[in-house]
């Protein structure tokens, strides 16, 4: 074997990046890769659901969340965002339905120490809280809408304020919503027009509505 082109400088230069490539091409699929086997059935899928519903391409998104669904049932980060994609989507009746489902699984489910689960279980009382208000703010809303949001804001708040506050610096950086509407904020003034007499209320504020966040923990 001839090593006398390795006595070369430029071959071996050529030699040693080309190493580093491989090398580091092969740990990148390492790392993708098992983090791919390793992850629990379903959740692969909902990273991707995430990702699309985010690019505002929910059908895509519900498509990935249906899959994951059909890989783990009951899967609580499908189930959230696959409920998410219809109260965008303004499908009320269907979001409505996931989101109820989701409470009653997290309920008879959820272990004490699961804090994740337990951000997801007050998220889902906290969303479906949205929904109720949008109800409530369209034609033929009633005041029976806005009672059961505020019941779903106090309920996420009792089981975990933490998971269901406003946007981080990060999101408030990405929405430009220098004092976002959290859910206590939401609360505590739906609470004070709740009190006064119905012909003077102003529960539908288009500019606060609108700074309204959906809450999906990871």
């Amino acid at each position: 074997m001839n090593l006398k082109g390795f006595t070369d400088p430029r071959v071996l230069r050529r030699f040693i990046i080309l190493m580093a490539l491989l090398t580091f091409g092969g740990f990148t699929f390492w790392a993708v890769s098992g983090s791919y086997l390793q992850a629990p059935p379903g959740d692969y899928e909902v990273r991707q659901g995430d990702i699309l519903f985010g690019d505002g391409k929910f059908d895509a998104a519900l498509e990935r969340f249906d899959v994951a669904l059909e890989k783990s049932p009951d899967h609580r980060g499908a189930l959230m965002g696959r409920a998410l994609v219809y109260l965008q989507a303004e499908r009320y009746i269907e979001a409505e339905a996931e989101f109820t489902y989701l409470i009653k699984f997290l309920k008879a489910n959820l272990e004490p120490d699961d804090i994740t689960g337990i951000g997801v279980y007050a998220g889902a009382y906290a969303n479906r809280g949205t929904m109720y208000n949008r109800l409530g703010c369209r034609p033929g809303g009633t005041s029976q809408h806005f009672e059961k949001a505020l019941a779903d804001y106090i309920q996420a708040l009792k089981i975990d304020e933490g998971a269901i506050e406003g946007p981080n610096l990060v999101n408030r950086i990405i929405y430009g919503t220098p004092r976002p509407s959290t859910i206590r904020l939401r609360a505590v003034y739906m609470l004070k027009q709740m009190a006064l007499p119905e012909p003077e209320r102003l529960l539908c504020v288009p500019e606060k509505d609108a700074e309204q966040r959906m809450y999906k923990p990871l």
